[in-house]
């Protein structure tokens, strides 16, 4: 599973047209803005809180998906003003491999996918380690909304609205022990219901990491939903990580299980390319990936196709400012 396809059989996954606008911004603000409504308002972000688990257990959204509205976030840089991405788009031009590595395959393939009942393990250097039903999950914090910028190593982009809260919320209350350094994500890996799966593509589970402190930053999500929804399949419900600053395949989809253990994890890209995929994987316009130039990018959904107009690469994603100190001292060239 990631944000990024390599040339694989039938597909090269990363030459497709574009998507029609389907989900224009101004509709979804509309929706927002009644969802806020429905969580309270001006009541606050607890009780918006309450109010969107109640919505989340009782009513569904425009995609016939239920409902999960966020309190607008205070974390510094977590609202980017940006023109939102369609969800058409955000839901149908896809990297998850355990479906397909066409960008198409996804939305065609997840509805196999069974996100009822879930549990995320916690295990590893921890002092309460357990299994967590994705219920608890959805209440052990308050949910926010995060319109983050989206970046794929293929030199594409989205700007897109996550519900969640931050990864360090769940890490608090597990309580890691002192010589947690590194936190790996295992996802599902299931042949029953993810086609891909048991192909050569990678090796199965997928798994990621991050050092603790990168895990730790309010910016690291643990995302239920998007667009005041619950995750779509093919966008790695029940939940995921989303990390803004890295590239997308860093931020794992479907997730079962959150290790906490001393050494550098190993992860799936990396096993399969490690001249290709470093551990770190922060946006970085200084450094190209063998394949594709890291300079410029290309907004999903600004129309034009391949031939669509070019953005300059932001350093770290654009989030620089939040957490560009995490890297004080170390050469991006060589940690790439």
């Amino acid at each position: 599973m990631s944000f990024h396809s390599r040339p694989q059989g039938r597909n090269s996954g990363f030459i497709h047209p574009l998507s029609s606008e389907i989900t224009p911004r101004a509709i979804y603000e509309s929706r927002r803005d009644l969802l806020k409504l429905m969580a309270g308002g001006a009541a606050g972000a607890a009780l918006a809180s309450f109010a969107g688990r109640e919505a989340f257990a009782q009513a569904t959204g425009p995609h016939k998906l239920a409902l999960l509205p966020g309190a607008k976030s205070a974390v510094p840089g977590a609202q980017t003003m940006e023109k939102l991405t369609d969800y058409k788009d955000a839901t149908s031009y896809n990297n998850f491999y355990e479906f397909g590595t066409d960008k198409g395959d996804p939305v065609k393939n997840a509805g196999t996918l069974k996100t009822r009942p879930w549990t995320v393990e916690v295990e590893g250097l921890v002092k309460k380690p357990g299994k967590y039903g994705i219920e608890d999950l959805l209440k052990l914090s308050a949910q926010e909304e995060r319109i983050y910028r989206l970046r794929c190593v293929e030199g594409w982009s989205m700007v897109i609205p996550w519900v969640g809260y931050s990864l360090a919320e769940l890490i608090k209350k597990v309580e890691p022990q002192g010589n947690a350094k590194y936190v790996e994500f295992v996802t599902l890996a299931d042949p029953k219901t993810m086609p891909f799966v048991g192909s050569r593509v990678l090796e199965w589970p997928y798994t990621e990491g991050l050092r603790m402190d990168e895990a730790m930053h309010p910016l690291t999500l643990l995302a239920f939903g998007m667009y005041g929804e619950v995750l779509p399949n093919q966008n790695g419900a029940p939940v995921r990580i989303v990390v803004p600053w890295k590239y997308g395949f860093k931020s794992a989809k479907s997730i079962v299980k959150i290790r906490f253990v001393e050494k550098e994890p190993s992860t799936a890209w990396n096993k399969a390319a490690a001249q290709e995929y470093g551990f770190y994987s922060n946006v970085n316009p200084n450094v190209d990936h063998p394949r594709w130039s890291q300079a410029t990018e290309r907004r999903i959904g600004d129309g034009g196709g391949l031939f669509a107009k070019r953005n300059k690469t932001l350093m770290f994603n654009g989030y620089e400012a939040q957490v560009g100190q995490l890297y004080a001292g170390m050469d991006l060239k060589k940690n790439y």
